[in-house]
């Protein structure tokens, strides 16, 4: 097949980095144009990037001499260049929400990382295996941005996708109350314990941010289209805290949860055994076969052992027990710079395609 051309806006910081990694060798696109902030423009990538390069493997070679354009001041440019764009830029929220909407109306779809859109009401906030079908209000969002291909498309907050899945197949059973506890990577931040010596031996009990959007995306989520919006789902509740832990990758999750029909223990094993959603049905190359996998093993899921997993992909889940003030506990993990931000990108974008929402030019 033709491949997608590509842009990467962000393209230096740490989830641009992951971006550009995953793009390397997929099978469906292919990386064209990478931008960053103004005083990075005119550089090679690799020399841009330097010593900041995060990720485990080198930067690829079809990055590495690719000459870093402006986020900000190549709009047209990059636009015309590329099929879409992966959006992780680091400016403030109401910079990023009229760069997204000027890519937009430029008539480049844009898949985004970032936080600013997430409660625009006609940006669909779609974690691929769960609510797939949020994508049908890009038809809303073009009418009102006047647009034929451009649209905003954007993935949810990284640590909600660590429990998120869980609870996604136990909605049958109505989930009314829930109470979570999240351990997030120091990765979240875009650090590592090179660049942040504090966090090593070290745990912040606040993340700003985080608990408001770990109580309310969960909503948006598992919300339904109508009239050109997305209209949050009713009857849970959610109550979170959220703490920075000396982890290098892996959003960690001790959730509890109390149900309008109680489920059986077995029952929500099966429930998670068996869920699939529309990714495994197109059989998009970034999802991972098995998208819950539960361990028996009392001492798991662990960041180290389990955050890998297909490719850093699927969620683990473990420890499912009763508990003595909600129904049932249990603890879940995902990758966060994978399945929590840049994996999640790239399989949004291949769901995208897949449904014919992006189109080559």
């Amino acid at each position: 097949m033709e491949k997608y051309k590509v842009g990467v806006i962000g393209a230096t910081g740490m989830v641009g980095q992951r971006f550009i990694t995953l793009l390397e060798n997929h099978p469906w696109f292919q990386l064209t144009a990478v931008a960053a902030s103004p005083r990075s423009a005119g550089k090679r990538y690799e020399d841009a990037v330097g010593s900041r390069w995060a990720m485990d493997t080198p930067i690829p070679q079809e990055a590495r001499g690719l000459v870093l354009l402006s986020a900000q001041d190549d709009v047209d440019k990059i636009a015309s260049m590329v099929d879409f764009v992966f959006s992780a830029v680091d400016m403030k929220k109401e910079e990023i929400k009229t760069l997204e909407e000027e890519y937009a109306r430029h008539e480049c779809p844009v898949v985004s990382n970032n936080s600013a859109h997430r409660w625009t009401g006609d940006v669909p906030m779609v974690i691929p295996e769960v609510n797939p079908e949020h994508i049908a209000v890009i038809k809303a969002q073009r009418q009102r941005l006047g647009t034929r291909r451009g649209f905003i498309a954007v993935k949810s907050n990284c640590s909600i996708q660590s429990y998120v899945p869980a609870l996604s197949p136990l909605r049958s059973f109505g989930v009314e109350k829930v109470l979570v506890c999240t351990y997030q990577a120091i990765s979240g931040a875009g650090k590592t314990f090179a660049t942040w010596p504090e966090m090593v031996d070290n745990l912040i009990p606040y993340i700003g941010g985080e608990e408001e959007k770990s109580e309310q995306e969960p909503l948006k989520v598992w919300g339904r289209v109508e009239n050109g919006v997305i209209v949050n789902a009713q009857g849970t509740s959610i109550t979170a805290q959220c703490l920075r832990v000396p982890v290098s990758n892996g959003h960690t999750a001790a959730a509890f949860v109390t149900f309008k029909h109680k489920p059986t223990m077995e029952q929500i094993k099966q429930a998670w055994k068996d869920f699939k959603g529309r990714a495994q049905e197109l059989a998009l190359p970034t999802a991972p076969k098995q998208f819950l996998h539960y361990f028996e093993e009392p001492d798991r899921p662990q960041a180290r052992l389990d955050r890998d997993l297909e490719g850093g992909m699927a969620v683990s889940i473990g420890r499912l027990r009763p508990d003595t003030q909600y129904d049932y506990k249990f603890v879940s993990l995902s990758h966060n710079t994978l399945r929590g931000a840049a994996g999640g990108g790239v399989e949004l974008a291949e769901l995208l395609c897949a449904e014919g929402y992006i189109e080559h030019k």
